[in-house]
């Protein structure tokens, strides 16, 4: 009875795979193809650079309201999230993000509140970006293929603006405040229907909803990942490395089996370790912490809750600085000078005087963040490690590393040119660095050393899978033919 059960649920193994794998593998050959592209061509999205090039430089001498006249007009009860003074096509405008991710716009000029943008400023805004060539309205959109996230929510609806140049710019402009929320080329738009979109399982119509997509992505990554389990099982059973078939050969299949057989064996690790880890990047259980910081933590090292800030502008006045924001790091107002290159310049709001930032000022605050826990390692970062790398992202160094003795572990990570807290790893974050990053993404120290080792293990990786993949399509269909 034991071995009629074996032979039995072996046999429905088989079957089991071979039927439920015609499906699955189309989609491992998809995640695997896309998987290349996106190793170079992203996902459009407006980078810290982009948006501070299309900034036209602040014309000082019209602002008339201060930062602290800004916030009583915005109603702001307490110190917001964000405050910045930048420009509106020609008219300065302070832009205000609360604690509730609500953002408002105050002009400079005059403090009345802006709260719609017409379609002639719209282009008057873009015509400031360095590729514009011959700006022009294409419409006005509410969510589309690129801009379906909800990080665009507070910005809806978005004037869709080409620019008229080569690469085929389009800028998306908030119809509510006139910001540049988003850019995409015409290369980007193409190539993105090839990674991104299908990799993602990212239609409009899916997406827009944001709990249903990622029910639906968690459940088809999860099955995918039991198919996996299966195939790399049924191939375990079926190779002979000792007692070998028919001409010394390891696998009893010929043909496009005997290839899915081998290369699932060769590639069966990291398919597994792939799909697991893609199905870990949508949080299931939410069990990986945030990278936000809560607005407690932030308005301790501020050292200041009250809205005000006592800048007096004039002082300010320097000339290529395209925005200002205004911030608190333990009790000291500062206001940060950006440059259109990136640049920044910490300045005395009062005397416009530039401001160095001591470090142990900067430690003393970082103390405050966890009341309940003590800083136990005060470190300064000067290259790149494990944990704070720059592969698909810009990231500030050197880097001061604040670690405290709470139960989650947490890491603060602060700029010592501008004191601003650039994010907070915990258990469950370091956790996800492996567990995704690293599996998924490859993000691993040794290959990130060397860019093209990076490249070539990823693409040959890619291949294998695709290899199986494809393999399995063709297999499957030749199943359905007969």
């Amino acid at each position: 009875m034991r071995r009629t059960f074996i032979r039995t649920a072996r046999r429905w193994l088989y079957i089991g795979h071979r039927w439920v794998g015609i499906v699955t593998c189309l989609l491992f050959a998809m995640w695997f193809i896309s998987g290349v592209v996106m190793m170079y061509v992203a996902f459009p999205a407006l980078s810290e650079r982009e948006r501070l090039a299309a900034l036209p430089e602040l014309t000082w001498e019209r602002v008339a309201l201060s930062p602290d006249a800004a916030m009583a007009a915005a109603g702001a009860t307490r110190f917001p999230r964000d405050i910045r003074l930048s420009m509106l096509a020609d008219e300065p405008v302070y832009r205000l993000t609360g604690w509730d991710g609500r953002r408002k716009a105050v002009s400079a000029v005059d403090g009345r509140g802006i709260a719609e943008v017409s379609a002639q400023q719209a282009l008057a805004v873009v015509a400031y970006h360095p590729a514009a060539r011959a700006p022009r309205l294409a419409g006005i959109v509410d969510r589309d293929q690129w801009s379906v996230t909800a990080r665009y929510d507070s910005l809806r609806p978005l004037y869709l603006i080409g620019l008229g140049d080569d690469a085929g710019t389009e800028l998306y402009v908030s119809a509510r405040s006139g910001e540049i929320a988003l850019d995409t080329s015409r290369t980007e738009r193409v190539w993105n229907w090839l990674g991104s979109i299908p990799h993602w399982i990212y239609p409009t119509v899916l997406r827009k909803d944001g709990p249903l997509w990622r029910s639906v992505v968690l459940w088809i990554s999860g099955f995918c990942l039991i198919v996996g389990v299966t195939g790399v099982w049924i191939g375990i059973l079926r190779v002979r490395l000792k007692r070998r078939y028919g001409g010394g050969r390891i696998t009893p299949y010929r043909g496009w089996m005997a290839w899915h057989h081998v290369t699932g064996l060769i590639a069966g690790l990291f398919v597994l370790t792939w799909t697991f880890s893609g199905w870990l990047s949508l949080n299931p259980g939410d069990y990986f912490a945030g990278r936000a910081v809560t607005r407690e933590v932030m308005q301790r090292y501020a050292g200041h809750e009250e809205p005000d800030i006592a800048a007096r502008l004039p002082a300010a006045h320097r000339s290529g600085v395209v925005e200002a924001r205004f911030v608190w790091v333990d009790g000291i107002a500062m206001m940060i000078l950006l440059g259109r290159d990136g640049v920044q310049t910490p300045v005395d709001p009062a005397s416009g005087e530039a401001v160095r930032l001591d470090s142990e000022r900067l430690w003393t605050a970082a103390a405050k963040l966890l009341p309940d826990a003590h800083l136990v390692s005060r470190q300064t970062l000067r290259d790149y490690d494990a944990y704070w790398y720059a592969h698909r992202q810009d990231r500030e160094l050197p880097v001061l590393r604040a670690r405290f003795d709470d139960a989650e572990q947490s890491w603060f990570h602060i700029s010592p040119v501008t004191g601003d807290i650039l994010g907070r790893v915990d258990n469950s974050r370091r956790a996800y660095r492996w567990l995704f990053n690293a599996l998924h993404s490859l993000d691993l120290p040794l290959l990130l050393m060397v860019r093209p080792a990076w490249d070539i293990v990823v693409v040959l990786l890619s291949m294998l899978g695709a290899i199986v993949s494809v393999s399995g399509v063709v297999i499957g269909w030749r199943y359905l033919r007969r």
